[in-house]
């Protein structure tokens, strides 16, 4: 395990090669734009629905995110539910705190995948999330990690990949074969070369929430 003081990437560092700090080259499938973070439809979906939560300055994840966000952050995640009920299922969030990260810069993911089949009496977690502070408090003390949120639980598991796997078999991949008439896993490559009508879905459902009048922290809405 990586200690946070390492694993910490400082918000001013090196992002030239980092495609989430060139909002350009994923200007189509942004969704809302507040002052620190995009909502982008994800360019490679598990699932229609599937959205990011990008901060705009460089962050290694969550974990390294800046109080001062929280308050903004919150207000998207309660956004994304309230789409996510209107037009899919139950919100499940998602965060690789550096940990399997495939862009190393924080993102959260969003799926409507319902509730999901991890009970808070399993043994796999290390910590019950209260608030962003502990995200923070773990990743300072002990680095990598990553976060699954439902609708009643928030939780941070320690960054061994038995436990990953594990997670990705029994919860999400429940959720990608419950929303989709998938059998099995696709790779990242794969997703993205099927992803087009799926990212279009999301784009027309979103413009039709706001449409409706959503009435959460904004900037722009694409």
């Amino acid at each position: 395990m990586q200690n946070g003081s390492h694993a910490s990437l400082d918000a001013e560092a090196n992002t030239i090669n980092c495609a989430f700090c060139r909002p350009d080259d994923f200007a189509a499938n942004i969704l809302k734009e507040t002052d620190a973070f995009f909502v982008v439809a994800d360019h490679a979906p598990l699932v229609e629905g599937h959205i990011l939560i990008i901060p705009k300055r460089h962050y290694a994840c969550y974990g390294a995110v800046h109080a001062k966000m929280d308050e903004e952050l919150a207000s998207l995640k309660q956004e994304v539910r309230d789409f996510f009920n209107q037009y899919y299922a139950p919100s499940i969030f998602w965060e690789h705190g550096v940990f399997r990260q495939t862009v190393y810069h924080a993102h959260l993911h969003c799926f409507p995948f319902g509730e999901t089949t991890y009970g808070i009496t399993a043994p796999l977690h290390t910590i019950v999330v209260h608030s962003q502070d502990d995200v923070r408090a773990w990743y300072a003390a002990h680095g990598h990690y990553f976060y699954l949120e439902d609708t009643v639980k928030s939780l941070l598991f320690a960054p061994e990949m038995d436990l990953y796997v594990q997670v990705i078999k029994d919860v999400l991949w429940h959720g990608v074969s419950s929303r989709s008439h998938q059998t099995q896993w696709r790779s990242q490559q794969q997703r993205q070369e099927e992803g087009a009508p799926l990212i279009a879905a999301t784009r027309n459902m979103w413009h039709e929430y706001q449409g409706k009048g959503a009435t959460y922290a904004d900037k722009t809405s694409y």
